[in-house]
């Protein structure tokens, strides 16, 4: 790949080898296409990237710390590739008036440019009978905020809050569709895209639970994988047999036809379905879960259904090692720059786990160890290998304090 150097000692701080790993044409792509360093003289896309993404390593909370942390060394602020480190009013103002869009795009460019190679790195668990089958993952976690700093984002009465409505790709654990919105917007109207290609399966929880949009799929010939509402009406049709002799957390398997008065409405009425009973082991509940897919085994619906839970995963890793609930700006295009930066950094350190870590490490050790060094010149494959817990020994002899030096303050 010629992307990591596997010295110990690099002439780049570890924050710049992690920002070449974006393509200049990307980021250039990017900036051409929304005009986004127009009228602009010093602080530019890039120093606005520059300056996010050391914020959501280094986990500053503040536009201050940022400029302080970057201004520390005039050696280092060239090494990043800037002029001059960034005053705090300089990113606030930036972060208002750069259009957010710049970083969407650059996200989106970004999972194409090294899909491959994430897919070849990937450890995204394979279901037997449907391998090799697109399988998109829908969700949306809500973010918190303060109604009063974030007036635009009205949620409750005395509440703020945003969404992010999200499609992961199964083969790629990564999301290939973001849309942030109001926390008000149900999750079932919140995403831009509906239906997929031809063959796609789509597994989502309850909340997309709705008759129009499973219309939606049947006819675009995607699959739907989702657990039933508790107040749902149907008729069973029939059941089916269960094998004796293995998966025994199937509890029942039966064809089934809605027949509820939306369900006329719709149409869906005329549409077999699949309701199949799981019992979950790990929590000890009962799962409810509804297909029109009814050739594949009652375990594989299962097996999806339970790959839910990859979004789940992705979701606390964002919230735990990335800045996505504490925000150095007030204003939507602040938030939703900050957010998508904050994506990119993710799938940046994905691609070094995935292609240089050795060995199984967690997510939030290893930006644990970035976030240690992140100034420090060393390779990415020193930091994330050579790096361990433990006591190391000094190297030559140690100097001894003197315990009889006065200091006068």
């Amino acid at each position: 790949m010629g992307l990591f150097t596997r010295n110990k000692s690099n002439k780049k701080p570890i924050i710049k080898q992690i920002l070449e790993l974006i393509p200049n044409s990307i980021l250039q792509s990017s900036i051409a296409k929304h005009k986004s360093d127009k009228f602009c003289s010093k602080y530019k896309t890039y120093d606005q990237l520059v300056s996010q993404m050391f914020g959501q390593l280094n986990k500053c909370l503040t536009l201050s710390d940022i400029s302080t942390a970057i201004a520390v060394n005039t050696t280092f602020i060239g090494d990043l590739g800037l002029q001059q480190s960034p005053a705090r009013s300089t990113m606030s103002d930036g972060n208002a008036k750069r259009s957010w869009k710049v970083f969407e795009t650059m996200y989106y460019k970004l999972l194409s440019h090294y899909s491959n190679l994430l897919l070849r790195h990937g450890k995204a668990m394979d279901i037997e009978e449907i391998k090799g089958k697109v399988i998109k993952i829908i969700d949306s976690t809500t973010i918190s905020l303060c109604l009063s700093l974030f007036e635009w984002a009205k949620f409750r009465t005395a509440k703020g809050g945003i969404k992010i409505h999200t499609c992961l790709d199964h083969a790629l654990m990564l999301p290939d569709l973001v849309n942030i919105g109001e926390a008000a917007v149900h999750d079932k109207r919140g995403h831009p895209q509906t239906v997929f290609a031809p063959g796609t399966i789509i597994v989502e929880d309850k909340g997309y639970f709705d008759f129009s949009l499973m219309m939606q799929r049947i006819n675009a010939d995607n699959v739907f994988v989702t657990r039933i509402k508790d107040n749902t009406v149907y008729e069973s049709i029939c059941e089916k047999e269960l094998p004796v002799d293995k998966d025994q957390h199937i509890l029942k398997d039966e064809l089934i036809r809605l027949t509820g008065k939306k369900a006329i409405e719709v149409g869906i009425d005329q549409v077999t379905l699949r309701r199949i009973v799981v019992y979950d082991s790990e929590k000890d509940v009962q799962l409810e879960i509804i297909t029109q897919e009814l050739r594949w085994a009652a375990s594989t619906i299962a097996a999806l259904y339970k790959a839910r839970w990859d979004v789940e995963i992705f979701f606390k890793q964002l919230k735990q090692n990335l800045l996505v609930k504490t925000f150095t700006g007030t204003s939507e295009n602040a938030v939703k720059s900050q957010i998508y930066i904050a994506l990119i950094t993710y799938l940046l350190l994905e691609l070094i786990k995935r292609c240089i870590a050795k060995g199984a490490q967690a997510f939030s050790n290893l930006c644990e160890k970035i976030r240690f060094c992140l100034t420090y010149y060393h390779s990415l494959d020193y930091v994330c290998n050579q790096i361990k817990e433990g006591a190391v020994k000094a190297r030559g002899k140690p100097n001894k304090p003197n315990c009889q030096k006065s200091f006068n303050f």
